[in-house]
């Protein structure tokens, strides 16, 4: 027996244990009250995420985005950084009752409508920030049908429940990133599909562009749709106000049209990225310092 196969058991029942845990860990959630459930794995977070291994990633990063400020400073940014953390893992089981509800207000809700309206597909882009996984309730409250990329989870039966969570919010489905998503998100988008895309993830294979003044492996997939289909991009940046409640502020992106398609890509990613990093700026703490953006 080989060794791959000798250990696949054993990654089977450590699979296993991890759904469990994770199902019981939903169930408690979804019995308190949500505020109560926020509040409650934020504070988990808060007080136990430093001790583990990527505290210290989240500290460099800091480090490197912010050389001025002090490492009191940075190691306040990374505790609430934790706990916005924590509090999105506990709403990530509440998010048809997030969606049925009054919690999350658009600003210039009228203006972005009537924008959105005027497109026949268009790519929402946003960040690990506040709570990413609400930044499509405004287009599905407005009835605009969407879909999503996402990486798959290496627990494929957290995955299947992760997907079946999110399901309310992207009706036409998500897409699991692999060689075949390209292909068929800008079909989606090419026929009047509104695509959700996590831009702030590292992309080892991406375009190099400046992100907090270093360079930064950046997804260029979203600035290809948006100039080779003559599509909008638009920003969604999620707020957390205060508990479970949210604004979020949709801004678009002027795509660069000079006509060289590979200038323009790269120079669209750069728009991208600077937006993101604006949004960031404003509210360092709500970002998942964690992700590796750099490292």
């Amino acid at each position: 027996m080989s060794g791959r196969q000798s250990e696949e058991p054993v990654l089977k029942l450590r699979y296993r244990l991890e759904f469990v845990l994770y199902r019981l860990f939903g169930g408690l959630i979804r019995f308190l009250p949500i505020e109560a459930a926020s509040s409650m794995t934020g504070a988990l977070f808060r007080w136990f995420a430093p001790l583990s291994k990527r505290h210290q990633r989240v500290l460099n990063q800091l480090n490197l985005a912010y050389p001025h400020m002090s490492a009191a400073e940075h190691a306040a940014i990374a505790q609430q950084s934790w706990e916005t953390m924590g509090r999105v893992l506990a709403e990530s089981f509440r998010l048809e009752e997030i969606l049925k509800s009054d919690r999350v207000v658009v600003e210039d809700h009228t203006a972005v409508q009537a924008r959105l309206a005027q497109c026949h597909g268009f790519i929402a882009c946003t960040a690990h920030q506040g709570n990413w996984e609400i930044a499509v309730v405004p287009l599905t409250k407005m009835g605009i049908r969407t879909a999503g990329i996402y990486r798959r989870l290496k627990n494929p039966l957290v995955d299947a429940m992760v997907r079946q969570q999110r399901a309310i919010l992207y009706p036409d489905g998500l897409f699991q990133k692999q060689h075949s998503t390209a292909l068929a998100a800008t079909k989606y988008v090419k026929a009047g599909g509104a695509l959700s895309v996590m831009a702030d993830l590292r992309e080892h294979r991406g375009v190099k562009v400046p992100f907090f003044g270093h360079p930064a492996p950046s997804n260029p997939f979203p600035a290809m749709m948006a100039v080779s289909l003559n599509k909008p991009i638009f920003i969604a940046h999620v707020m957390r106000e205060h508990g479970v409640r949210f604004k979020i502020k949709v801004t678009e992106i002027e795509v660069a049209r000079s006509g060289n398609r590979d200038a323009d890509i790269l120079e669209t990613t750069t728009r991208i990225q600077a937006a993101l990093e604006n949004n960031i700026r404003e509210r360092p703490s709500e970002w998942m310092w964690s992700l590796g953006r750099w490292m």
